[in-house]
């Protein structure tokens, strides 16, 4: 009964909003005026002051940890102030909770997805409606809209099926259902491919042309540069700078950002040796009905070098790294080869003891348990470290490889015994991939190793697997960054319906080759892996 009161209210306010804004269109939609926010650790937000104008696509830049999500958490309703006043279309309030933030017209797309994953998508949605609701129509809208703006997504599929990208795309399409007149965007496409950007770029000007206000963050700075019209930069929590994107540079922007220019990526002369990974033949049937069933793909990555597999999520990546992680057992034995032994029905433990290591692409929940410290974490995979002596668990032991990660990959946090799930992603994700490293692995298979990373902590650990690689080490890195992959690998393909493309060195291939076999045009049969006998050496 309070969600229909709450519509009834909203929808009551609505006229006289749209009234206050529509005569003087210059008046700005949302001031804020001195925002600040302390946690135990860190002052999240310093004296933060921000102003958007009605049809503004406005940008908040700075490196992870620099307080952006937090203040667009604010404004959302999710977090309170400490300090400071929210004037909304001249009016100054405070917004006590998501429910009046979506009374007032404002949406947001999180980073961290917030889904259950036991609903529906239709569900999920019907969730975020203050509005009475028909699932089966509902059902229809969502098809609609998801299809109209690029997204495609199933209303009757369980959020636990779905992949990191399809889970993104059930975010955008729920706040766009909304009709918001201030939409905040975390990261919006990580995982969607180049011409589902178009698609959202097209959507999102749209949208500001018809008067509603864009926040808009990203670590991409060609998205920014090509979409929004100003930009306020933000610095360990406070603002630092103005400007308008499309001045500047992609260095001057980096430069503003992190507060110091970017070093070129740097390889030291190698020459791949053994192979170290091999999958051969690998069938496996997906146990999602939505999933793709992986159809015989087989490659080698050599010692030494880094090889990347691009291709639009839902292709079969989640089913490969589950295969490859030992999560997904029951294949033939030769199936999936590591450092010369094996391994296909060998567990994830067994894998490790071989030198496996393994970043997974969701960094909360898998890569790290949100509620445990970080030095708890690190016993979750590197308990081999001298963590664990004749059954008994060493807490100093735990500690000191925490923080050791922690130092070694410049990971800003609270130190070692902070909780996973206070870090930032970024920071979560350097000292994810840090664990890994510091095990000394000889093979490791890492996903999306730079999704909603800002530009330093990307350039930070694309360095580091360069690094890990000339020591020799076999990379496979799974990713829908293709400039990521051009930038840090040696070899390419791509996934595409449970099937590998050719392989190409990289310098032999393009960006718009890779993108037409993203979409799986890479012939018939003709295109699929070489046979078992003949893995994608090159």
């Amino acid at each position: 009964m309070s969600n229909s009161s709450s519509y009834s209210d909203g929808a009551a306010a609505q006229p006289e909003r749209a009234a206050k804004s529509g005569p003087d269109e210059a008046a700005p939609r949302l001031v804020l005026k001195g925002i600040t926010k302390q946690y135990p650790a860190v002052r999240a937000n310093d004296d933060v002051t921000l102003i958007v104008a009605p049809g503004e696509i406005h940008a908040v830049l700075g490196e992870n940890g620099a307080g952006k999500s937090t203040l667009m958490k604010i404004i959302y309703g999710a977090v309170r102030p400490d300090a400071g006043e929210i004037h909304w279309e001249g009016e100054a309030l405070e917004i006590a909770s998501p429910a009046a933030a979506r009374k007032l017209g404002i949406g947001m797309v999180f980073q961290h997805f917030s889904l259950f994953e036991t609903l529906t998508v239709g569900e999920n949605i019907a969730l975020a409606l203050d509005e009475p609701f028909d699932l089966k129509a509902l059902a229809k809208r969502i098809r609609e809209v998801s299809a109209d703006y690029g997204l495609d997504i199933d209303p009757q599929r369980h959020v636990h099926s779905l992949t990191v990208g399809e889970r993104q795309r059930v975010e955008i399409v729920r706040c766009l259902l909304q009709n918001p007149r201030l939409l905040i965007m975390d990261e919006p496409t990580s995982v969607l491919t180049p011409q589902a950007v178009r698609k959202l770029f097209a959507t999102l000007k749209r949208l500001a042309a018809e008067g509603c206000s864009i926040l808009y963050i990203s670590h991409k700075l060609d998205e920014i540069q090509e979409l929004c019209d100003t930009a306020t930069v933000m610095r360990g929590g406070r603002v630092t700078g103005h400007v308008k994107p499309k001045e500047e540079t992609h260095a001057s922007l980096a430069q503003l950002m992190v507060g110091h220019s970017l070093p070129d990526y740097t390889r030291r002369a190698h020459n791949p040796g053994d192979v170290l990974l091999e999958v051969k033949a690998l069938s496996v049937a997906s146990d999602d009905p939505f999933g793709t069933s992986l159809d015989n793909v087989s490659f080698a990555v050599h010692a030494g070098e880094i090889f990347g597999i691009a291709g639009v999520s839902g292709n079969g990546q989640a089913e490969l790294l589950s295969a490859l992680s030992g999560e997904k057992r029951g294949m033939r034995m030769d199936a999936v080869t590591i450092c010369g032994k094996h391994a296909g029905r060998l567990g994830a433990g067994a894998r490790r003891a071989l030198g496996f290591g393994f970043v997974p692409e969701e960094r909360l929940g898998r890569g790290a348990v949100p509620a445990m410290t970080l030095s708890e974490n690190a016993l979750l995979t590197a308990h081999r470290q001298k963590m664990v002596s004749s059954g008994w668990i060493r807490a100093g032991a735990m500690r000191a490889f925490a923080k050791r990660c922690i130092e070694a990959f410049d990971v800003r946090c609270g130190g070692s015994e902070a909780l996973a799930q206070s870090l930032s992603g970024g920071n979560l994700q350097k000292y994810i991939v840090g664990r890994e490293i510091l095990q000394a692995p000889k093979v490791l298979v890492v996903a999306q190793p730079t999704w909603g990373v800002d530009v330093g902590a990307a350039a930070f650990i694309r360095q580091q697997l360069l690094d890990l690689s000339a020591r020799g080490v076999a990379i496979l890195v799974i990713s829908e960054e293709l400039e990521e992959l051009f930038d840090i690998c040696d070899r390419i393909a791509v996934l595409a319906g449970g099937r590998l493309s050719p392989v190409r060195a990289t310098g032999a291939t393009n960006a718009e080759e890779i993108g037409r076999w993203m979409a799986g045009l890479f012939g018939g049969r003709e295109g699929a892996a070489p046979s078992a006998g003949h893995p994608a050496h090159v």
